[in-house]
């Protein structure tokens, strides 16, 4: 697509999750399309080969942990002198369990990744992107922010609250030059899926692995997302469910 090369060539990026699944697919291709790229993720030994394979960056980061979040940035700033894309990509599913039996403190884990993660990440990177002028932050959101699911109230409640805040940055922050947006992939085939199907639990359990798409398709749409091709989904979702959009981007069939 004609857009991969012109719309982030050049262009610093962080990906949080970035050691598998879509993070790793999209530091492939936005490496590949000549952006500057940082991977962060807990584990740097998880980082290594992939810093190996596409040049980019790796930064120990546990999203959970603002500070560690504002480091990753600054280091950014520091390798590559600007931040103009962040991928809020990191994200967990477990603990898949019923309300009633659920354990809290996992649950308040889940939430301290994906939703505080994605907080910490426009806290740390909005005023960054501000101050310079502007840059692009896309949250990797879900279908489950709009349909609850048995056994996934942790994972569509921090879904859920991932898109307000999406949506409340775009209020704060898009006259001040900074788009910010959704990415809904919907199932994608990654290790994600698989801790998924060996719950058993609800109907997402029971899809077959074909059902999912490949990881390579959220990491193209995340390119074009960046580009100035994307500006009418500027403080919306972009979903990958809908074929349109799928046939905008050249996937599938």
């Amino acid at each position: 697509m004609s857009f991969e090369s012109t719309a982030v060539a050049g262009k610093a990026v962080l990906i949080t999750g970035a050691s598998r699944g879509i993070g790793l697919e999209a530091a492939r291709a936005f490496a590949a399309a000549g952006a500057k790229v940082g991977i962060a993720a807990r584990s740097m030994d998880a980082l290594q080969g992939i810093a190996a394979e596409t040049g980019a960056v790796p930064i120990e980061c546990d999203v959970a942990d603002y500070a560690a979040v504002e480091r990753a940035i600054a280091r950014m700033q520091q390798q590559f002198g600007r931040l103009d894309i962040l991928i809020n990509n990191a994200g967990v599913i477990d603990p898949i369990a019923p309300l009633s039996s659920v354990d809290p403190a996992e649950f308040g884990r889940l939430i301290d990744i994906n939703l505080k993660g994605v907080l910490h990440g426009l806290r740390a990177a909005l005023p960054v992107m501000q101050a310079q002028g502007g840059g692009s932050i896309i949250t990797v959101g879900s279908g489950a922010a709009h349909n609850p699911l048995e056994g996934w109230g942790a994972y569509c409640s921090s879904k859920a609250g991932a898109w307000m805040l999406t949506r409340v940055a775009d209020i704060e922050a898009r006259g001040r030059g900074v788009r910010v947006m959704s990415l809904s992939p919907g199932t994608v085939a990654t290790d994600m899926q698989r801790t998924i199907k060996a719950s058993g639990i609800n109907a997402v359990s029971q899809l077959d692995w074909a059902a999912h798409i490949p990881p390579d398709w959220p990491a193209k749409a995340l390119i074009w997302m960046c580009s100035p091709d994307a500006d009418d989904w500027i403080g919306r979702e972009v979903s990958l469910r809908d074929e349109g959009i799928r046939r905008r981007l050249g996937l599938g069939a």
